[in-house]
């Protein structure tokens, strides 16, 4: 048997549907937002890496004019200031990314390489052995700004250390007596100078994560409407009932 129903307004459930509902579809298109941002940072990637190469100038250069182009540049790796980047999984195996500062052709500014990454080693005490190419180098890669928030075990150790948690460019370029290029290079797979182990991916600029983000919220202010109307209507001869027995 079909009763009908009415709408019954109730004063808390529509109180907090009042304010839930927009605070739902607000985060929904800001999630919306930021995934076309970062389209547009994919898109910007995409066009400078798969471009012509970059000439890295002799003097200090802003990030941007650097940051997702195919570089390439001249000049002898230095060993004193260079750095182990711990922590780095390659396939299942835990080892270092190497960081060799390359003294610029001409000048006195020096570019951070990405060499790569080796393996471990049997004690954590001991530093593994590699070899750093001497006379003239020419590298090619892709330029890239380390990111600048990271999370960190602890607080780095007074002191120049040789392995660090995460690559620092302020801490370096704070560490050292000469300047440095705003960005660190990821030393093409074919280049010959002096690589190890370069199986860099493809940089995901995380679009689907806010789109899935976007989705949840939608979502939740779907179920939150469906919930709250359905709540709200209340058969006909039950409403009559509780005014009666009111």
């Amino acid at each position: 048997m079909f009763f009908p129903r009415h709408f019954r307004l109730r004063l808390i459930p529509s109180l907090m549907v009042a304010v839930l509902l927009p605070l739902f579809l607000y985060l929904g298109y800001w999630q919306l937002q930021r995934a076309e941002e970062k389209r547009l940072m994919q898109s910007e990637y995409d066009t400078r890496a798969n471009g012509p190469a970059v000439q890295v100038e002799g003097r200090v250069q802003r990030p941007d004019e650097l940051q997702f182009y195919r570089v390439v540049a001249k000049g002898h790796y230095e060993t004193g200031y260079q750095v182990l980047i711990d922590n780095r999984v390659q396939q299942g195996r835990v080892g270092y990314h190497v960081i060799t500062p390359l003294k610029l052709q001409d000048s006195e500014v020096r570019l951070l390489v990405n060499r790569g990454w080796i393996a471990i080693g049997a004690d954590r005490r001991q530093l593994p052995a590699f070899e750093t190419p001497t006379g003239l180098q020419q590298i090619t890669g892709v330029a890239t700004v380390p990111a600048e928030k990271y999370f960190t075990l602890a607080q780095p150790e007074p002191g120049w250390q040789r392995v660090w948690q995460n690559m620092d460019m302020a801490r370096y370029s704070a560490s050292v007596p000469f300047p440095v290029q705003p960005v660190v290079v990821l030393l093409d797979p074919a280049d010959a100078a002096g690589g190890f182990i370069r199986d860099w991916s493809r940089l995901d600029a995380g679009i689907s994560v806010h789109q899935g983000y976007a989705f949840q919220w939608f979502m939740l202010a779907a179920a939150l409407s469906s919930i709250y109307i359905f709540l709200s209507l209340r058969r006909r001869d039950a409403g009559l009932q509780e005014e009666k027995e009111s």
